[in-house]
């Protein structure tokens, strides 16, 4: 069975997305013991499928901004075709940047809405903590997670994409 996750950081001058495939091998029942008990084991795997960033420019008008983030998410929605969304919610560290991305946000979720594809919201320490085990790791210690998780040569870049790999895959560990 193959379900699609896609992530999604949010951001004005960049939206991260990273979509990842998750598959469970046909069930496989192994006999335990002497006492002949059926245990099912379902193999899982995680691949790949795209990364990158939707990008607008400071100097363009807000409106446009938002136009622009909400027409590449249709299309993006359209080409990966997700199960199942997850987003990393707002932090909050300066004013006006997080009124700017609450902004996008906004435009985000009215996209998911119209497109009808489950969401699911993790924070950064509960993101940290799913793929390093700790809710305190650095943005490097998480990068590395996601490139091992997924059998990278190197870590996905920009950053923002890196970041969205890493709530899709915090999704698939939820699963």
């Amino acid at each position: 069975m193959e379900k699609r996750i896609l992530g999604l950081d949010p951001g004005l001058a960049r939206l991260g997305f990273g979509a990842i495939v998750c598959e469970t091998a046909s069930s496989v029942t192994k006999t335990a013991n002497s006492l002949n008990i059926g245990v099912k084991i379902a193999p899982q795997v995680v691949k790949l499928l795209d990364f990158g960033v939707i990008e607008t420019q400071a100097k363009t008008e807000m409106g446009q901004r938002l136009r622009t983030i909400y027409e590449d998410l249709h299309e993006l929605m359209g080409l990966v075709q997700p199960d199942l969304v997850a987003i990393e919610k707002l932090f909050f560290y300066r004013m006006a940047n997080t009124i700017l991305v609450a902004q996008a946000r906004g435009v985000l979720m009215l996209v998911l809405a119209q497109v009808g594809v489950p969401v699911v919201e993790f924070t950064p320490a509960q993101i940290k903590q799913a793929l390093t085990g700790m809710g305190n790791a650095d943005k490097y210690e998480v990068q590395e997670a996601v490139a091992r998780e997924l059998e990278l040569d190197r870590i996905p870049k920009p950053d923002d994409a890196a970041d969205a790999l890493a709530v899709a895959l915090t999704a698939w560990f939820q699963e």
